[in-house]
């Protein structure tokens, strides 16, 4: 049985890799149009406007929770925390798309699985070997390899972007600490609300009118984050999450891609280089975490969401939504 159930096996996770492609993809695509309005307007009216936008579909989703019970959050201080987190790294994420490449935004992002590693530590309780210390350390050299501290200087776009890499590493590691006892609908419409809120209030300082074509582009931000999340909940259905999990790094190439298509955008060697390192940095914790005996929690690998996780829902929240009726 064994051996028949290899090619199966196999197809799944290719299956499962496909639509991890797409999902990204998607994402990427996503990402383009927050670039696009971030050139005009403040980062906190289009997450206000996304965000907004985003309500009916998260509504939609949670018309699917078949679980009783109110919206008190069972551990408060933790959903304090992990709501902060989320609205500040979907605000400093979306400045940073406004002044940085796309690429380099990405790669500065894509520190996040290292610090989750870190944070998993006094957090989770985590122990964290040898190995995966040393890939955490290179990677962060990667991180000033892409910065090159002295040789060129930090702005305000680069701090952003680290700062939502520490902000979104936070909110997925209290996810992964308070997830199993916390309702799905807890999870995905409090850093919803509170971006609503929060955003809101800043309108009359930041707002300004917005023709047709840019609430369209808002429009097709929330439909682009709810099929990304589709393709990216049916890819963890259908493969392991240690074959889903490193595809999000396929993102560095729609960076490159659409950054020169619609911004002019030229990686420079730094960033190549550093991205790389840092990619294969995370890659690595990946893959280690996925042995048996090493990882006692898997903070990284089962971190479903994306580290850009813009206005739409965590994936890991809509994950257990979707799993709980099964």
């Amino acid at each position: 049985m064994s051996v028949a159930a290899a090619p199966v096996h196999r197809s799944a996770n290719l299956k499962g890799a496909a639509f991890a492609l797409l999902a990204f993809g998607v994402y990427s695509t996503h990402d383009v149009v927050v670039k696009s309005l971030g050139g005009t307007y403040s980062p906190l009216q289009i997450v206000f406007f996304a965000n907004l936008f985003g309500f009916p579909i998260v509504t939609l989703m949670l018309m699917r929770d078949p679980v009783d019970g109110n919206l008190r959050p069972r551990h408060p201080w933790w959903t304090l925390l992990r709501t902060a987190s989320a609205v500040s790294s979907t605000t400093l994420v979306f400045y940073a798309f406004s002044v940085l490449p796309m690429a380099q935004t990405y790669a500065l992002i894509f520190a996040a699985p290292l610090l989750i590693t870190i944070l998993a530590i006094p957090i989770l309780g985590e122990t964290v070997g040898w190995r995966r210390q040393v890939a955490v350390v290179v990677g962060l050299l990667g991180v000033m390899v892409v910065l090159r501290p002295g040789a060129t200087d930090l702005t305000a776009g680069h701090l952003a972007a680290l700062g939502g890499a520490v902000f979104s590493a936070i909110a997925a590691v209290v996810v992964r600490k308070i997830g199993h006892a916390e309702r799905s609908a807890v999870l995905l419409l409090y850093p919803m609300v509170a971006n609503f809120l929060i955003m809101g209030a800043a309108m009359p300082f930041v707002y300004r009118p917005m023709p047709a074509v840019d609430v369209g582009g808002l429009m097709l931000m929330a439909c682009l984050g709810f099929l990304g999340a589709l393709c990216h909940i049916t890819a963890y259905r259908t493969g392991s999450a240690v074959v889903v999990a490193p595809m999000q790094y396929s993102q560095i190439l729609w960076a490159v891609l659409y950054g020169a298509a619609f911004f002019g955008e030229r990686p420079d060697w730094s960033t190549g280089l550093g991205a790389a390192i840092i990619i294969l940095s995370g890659i690595y914790v990946v893959f280690r975490e996925d042995r048996g005996g090493i990882s006692t929690s898997r903070p990284v690998l089962e971190t479903r969401s994306r580290f850009v996780t813009g206005t739409y829902p965590r994936i890991s929240s809509v994950f257990r939504l979707f799993r709980r009726e099964h």
